[in-house]
């Protein structure tokens, strides 16, 4: 599989990094794919002056909000087009499986689209007006905006980024993860040859790999960039959050999660099963939204998690290039040991391991950064192994005795990212949506996306929304604007 030049894209121009060199790692094979040579503090400072520069343009400036349209239109296009060539690209990178990364590359298409959409129907107000005056409001772009991103699912965060900047008006400075920048470095490539085809600048966008210590900081403090846009853990959001609060200017973070999943007794055990395992094991358990505590009903739980637990063991682990495949490696080996360490924390907690626990064995996993899905149980929902984001295919089930115990429990958490909810009575499944803490639920149904819909995180989880109508103004400032109707001058002064 051919993989993508690793020069980087900086100011509109392709070429080889001036920072520290980046190893990406098959993490099927402990491969190395390709060394990437990442942007240094000073080339992060060339690529904003140039985007503000760009965003200046009168090409740009001036282009009106459909032709915009037109543009995300191509996009979409050129991903749809290349969507074999992405996936295989993300594979490589992050180990998923390729049904998974080409549903990840269609699905940014899809964004790219969808904001054009929303782009083509947005309109400014006119507002009633109190006096002898016109009011209006209006939307302008926001400026450079500096967006970074995890290694988990980077084609399709990057287009949750850069489409609705772009529609905006914006230019974008994007920051993919160090250990998988191929596959956006990929879509950068996709994205400046429709700037070129429409005579856009290309410096509009710059796609940055490095180290958040170096590109990171030096991005998210950059005077020139006026709009953060952030996905990752929760320690480093609250750190680029108190740097936005005194550069003032508006940050969105998607940050960690440890989201509940809920069987009800009355619940379709069949659909409740593959949905509970697809929650958690899909991804190998590496999404934030990962359904990583299970609390079923007590009437239950014994039958619910023993078929639970024979049907996990059947799951197929293998290299994401492999069709037969379930659950790929882990996108390192370092974060492969991160999880281990979690399930030896767990077993000190007291935890049973009920499955898993452990890498597989053989050849054909022994250089990868294999690990096999996981359930605990007995452990109590205070425990650091159902308080921590773990990131990995690790599933902790308890049980729970009524409404009240299970809506305390599924709350008592510094996250508030999603929730799961398995049940025939809906007015159970709405009573419980209502009181869990989370940003989003799925009611019978798990891990379902769409662009149309704003996705949020409470508490630790997050600041701010993607997706939905409402993305595009996110990356704008609002004007208002008074139109004096009156002949007469104003009487101040009478």
């Amino acid at each position: 599989m051919p993989l993508p030049p690793t020069d980087i894209l900086i100011a509109g121009q392709w070429r080889r990094g001036a920072g520290e060199p980046l190893d990406t790692i098959d993490p099927a094979t402990g491969r190395v794919l390709a060394t990437v040579h990442s942007a240094s503090a000073a080339e992060v400072t060339e690529a904003a002056e140039a985007a503000a520069k760009a965003m200046a343009a009168p090409a740009w400036r001036n282009l009106l909000a459909h032709e915009r349209a037109r543009l995300l239109h191509r996009i979409a296009e050129l991903v749809e087009q290349a969507a074999p060539e992405l996936a295989a690209v993300q594979t490589a990178d992050t180990g998923k499986t390729l049904a998974e990364t080409r549903a990840l590359a269609l699905s940014a298409a899809g964004t790219f689209r969808y904001m054009a959409a929303a782009l083509e129907t947005a309109e400014d107000a006119v507002t009633p007006s109190r006096g002898p005056y016109l009011t209006m409001s209006v939307y302008e772009p926001i400026g450079v905006v500096g967006a970074i991103n995890p290694w988990n699912s980077p084609v399709a965060s990057d287009a949750q980024k850069i489409a609705p900047a772009l529609a905006a008006g914006n230019a974008v400075l994007l920051k993919p993860a160090a250990w998988t920048p191929l596959v956006s470095l990929a879509l950068g490539r996709l994205i400046t040859r429709a700037l070129d085809e429409f005579g856009l600048p290309t410096a509009l966008l710059s796609v940055l790999p490095g180290s958040g210590r170096v590109v990171g900081d030096a991005l998210v403090r950059h005077p020139l960039v006026t709009r953060i846009g952030f996905t990752g853990g929760t320690e480093t959001g609250r750190s680029i959050a108190a740097i936005a609060a005194e550069k003032l200017i508006p940050a969105s973070l998607e940050l960690g999660g440890k989201s509940p999943t809920i069987v009800r007794a009355d619940a379709d055990i069949e659909q409740a099963l593959a949905g509970v395992m697809f929650g958690i094991f899909s991804s190998s358990g590496q999404s934030c939204i990962a359904g990583s505590r299970l609390f079923v009903a007590r009437e239950i739980y014994d039958s619910f998690v023993g078929e639970l637990v024979e049907r996990v063991r059947k799951l197929r682990v293998g290299p994401g290039t492999d069709p037969a495949t379930q659950v790929g490696p882990l996108v390192h080996h370092r974060h492969r040991d991160s999880v281990a360490a979690y399930v030896d924390l767990a077993r000190s907690e007291g935890a049973r391991v009920l499955c898993g626990g452990a890498a597989p064995q053989g050849e054909r996993y022994q250089d990868g950064a294999y690990y096999l899905p996981t359930v605990l149980d007995g452990l109590a929902n205070t425990s650091r192994t159902c308080q921590e984001e773990i990131f990995g295919p690790v599933l902790v089930a308890l049980p729970y005795d009524d409404e009240d115990d299970l809506v305390r429990q599924a709350n008592d958490s510094v996250y508030g990212l999603a929730c799961g909810i398995w049940t025939r009575d809906l007015r159970a499944a709405w009573r419980i949506a209502r009181r869990v803490e989370a940003g989003t639920v799925w009611i019978n149904t798990y891990k379902q996306f769409s662009a149309s819909t704003p996705f949020s995180g409470w508490k630790d989880s997050g600041l701010g929304t993607e997706k939905g109508r409402d993305a595009i103004r996110a990356y704008q400032r609002q004007k208002s604007l008074y139109w004096g109707t009156s002949d007469l001058p104003l009487p101040w002064a009478n």
